[in-house]
Formats: C-alpha cells, sequence, structure tokens
C-alpha cells in the first residue's frame, strides 16, 4: 500500500508576529483639536485688537474689526472659512509628524538592503541563527517580517514531515502572515494626508467664493467709486483664502509624496526578505 503523503495545506503556519496594538485616538481627536486651533489663531492672534485701527469692542465669536494694520490681520477678514483652513493645515502638520515617527520606527537600523545582504550571507553558510540576530539589530518592519519567516525556516529545516515544496509553502505563509501585519501600521493615516491635499483647494475656493459675493454685495448697494475701492479690497482679502488653501494642499502633497516613497521602499524589502527565504531553503535544503 502507497504511503500517504500530507498535503500541502497540513503546512499551516503561525505567525510568530503579532498583532500590532496602535490606537485611533489620534485619528479621532486631532482633527477636531486642529480645527479649534485654527478658530483660535484665526480669533485671537489674527483678530487680536491691537492689529486694527478700528477693533470690535463687543468681541463674540466673529468680532467686525475694521482697518487691520498689515497683511498678517488682513487674513482675519478673510472671514469664517480662514480658521477650517488654518486647521487643516495643523491637521497636515500633526499627520506628517505622526506618520514621520511611525514610518521612521519601521525603517529600522541601519541600510535595509545591507541588511538583506548581511541575511543572505548568513543563511548561505547555514547559520539561522546569526541571521536571526541580524533581525534583532534591525528592529524595523523587514527585520519582524524576516524574524518570522527565520523561525519558520529554523523549524522547516528539522521538519522531516513535508516534503521541500510543502516546506517551502510554509514559509512563504509565515512570510505573508507577518507582512499583513506590518503593512496596516504603515499606511495608517496616510488618507488624512490624500483627502487634505484636495480639500484644502476646495475649502479655499469656497472661501474665496463667498468673499467674492460679499464683496460684489457691497458694490451693489453703495455704487461710485468708493464701492470700487471696497471691492479691490474684498477681493485682495478673499485671495488670501485661495492662497492659504493652495499652501497647505501644496504641503500636504509633498508630504504625502514622501511617505508613500518611504513606504515603497519598505516594502520592497518585505518583498525582497521573502523571495531571499524560499529561495535559500530550496537551493539549501531540497
Amino acid at each position: 500500500m502507497a504511503e500517504t503523503k500530507p498535503t500541502a495545506t497540513a503546512a499551516k503556519a503561525t505567525t510568530s508576529v503579532q498583532p500590532k496594538k496602535s490606537s485611533n485616538i489620534i485619528s479621532i481627536l486631532a482633527p477636531v483639536l486642529c480645527i479649534i486651533g485654527g478658530y483660535m489663531i484665526w480669533r485671537f492672534i489674527l483678530g487680536a485688537d491691537s492689529g486694527f485701527s478700528k477693533p470690535d469692542p463687543t468681541g463674540g465669536f466673529w468680532p467686525d474689526h475694521k482697518g487691520p494694520k498689515g497683511a498678517w490681520y488682513r487674513m482675519y477678514e478673510g472671514g469664517i472659512i480662514v480658521p477650517l483652513l488654518i486647521g487643516c493645515f495643523l491637521m497636515v502638520v500633526v499627520f506628517s509628524i505622526e506618520r514621520f515617527l511611525t514610518i521612521s520606527k519601521a525603517q529600522g537600523k541601519g541600510n535595509i538592503s545591507e541588511f538583506i545582504r548581511k541575511v543572505q550571507y548568513h543563511l548561505a553558510n547555514k547559520n539561522v541563527d546569526a541571521a536571526l540576530a541580524e533581525c534583532d539589530k534591525q528592529q524595523g518592519s523587514v527585520g519582524n517580517v524576516m524574524k518570522a519567516g527565520l523561525r519558520k525556516y529554523k523549524e522547516m529545516i528539522t521538519n522531516g514531515e513535508y516534503n521541500t515544496e510543502q516546506k517551502i509553502l510554509a514559509i512563504q505563509k509565515e512570510v505573508e502572515e507577518a507582512t499583513a501585519l506590518e503593512l496596516p501600521m504603515l499606511q495608517k493615516n496616510l488618507v488624512f494626508l490624500s483627502t487634505l491635499v484636495s480639500l484644502g483647494t476646495l475649502v479655499a475656493l469656497l472661501g474665496t467664493v463667498m468673499g467674492m459675493i460679499r464683496s460684489f454685495s457691497s458694490l451693489g448697494e453703495e455704487g461710485g467709486a468708493g464701492a470700487a475701492a471696497q471691492l479691490a479690497v474684498g477681493i485682495s482679502e478673499a485671495l488670501y483664502n485661495t492662497a492659504l488653501g493652495i499652501a497647505t494642499s501644496s504641503f500636504a502633497l509633498i508630504m504625502y509624496n514622501i511617505f508613500t516613497t518611504k513606504i515603497d521602499s519598505i516594502t520592497y524589502g518585505i518583498d525582497e526578505s521573502g523571495f531571499t527565504l524560499t529561495q535559500s531553503f530550496a537551493s539549501l535544503y531540497k
């Protein structure tokens, strides 16, 4: 009677990389706090009484100050859309800092390509423990995935139950499961930056249109040369919305591209790690 060999599905890998515990608190609080911060900047810095020749003594939520003493204070007259734009800019800053810290940690220590070359060298010499030590030194996402794969790699060396193909499948599955735990952490909150790229311009356009409506309404009500001068001032104030929105969108786009480039580099390293492990095992342990 022919011997029945285990099927490939029997080599089910359980990843040694545990799910990362991450909090969504920054995703919830940051937008709210940034909008509040934007209003505070607009109301108490751009709208400071000392910045206007005719401040509104009643104060309140939206004081009707007149006669800004400089371009900085003229931004206040851009209207209630300005604090939203400032809040969007603050969001870009906050999420850029958060992504920078997270992705920098995920990159680990040292050059990723050099790390993979060291692991390849140790595997070529059948020194799996030295390769695992390199993963501990790397301390990044590539190192975490490689470490998970190496543990399964070491386990499969002494496994007499599966054939070579089944062992390689087990290593591949381990790497894939470890990768699935690392990638969401890298891409988290990038959606805020990509959204702010478009949102900043659209909110700025809304502020500009509202300012133009206000200006032309004044022109229609007053008429004459004085109204034309008021129209010119109103258009200038409305364009502050456009300038602030374009600056916010540009900054968000630059940071988004920087972070996606860094993530692509890490992802490439993870893919190369999986290829290194399977090719090494296939060539050394046939």
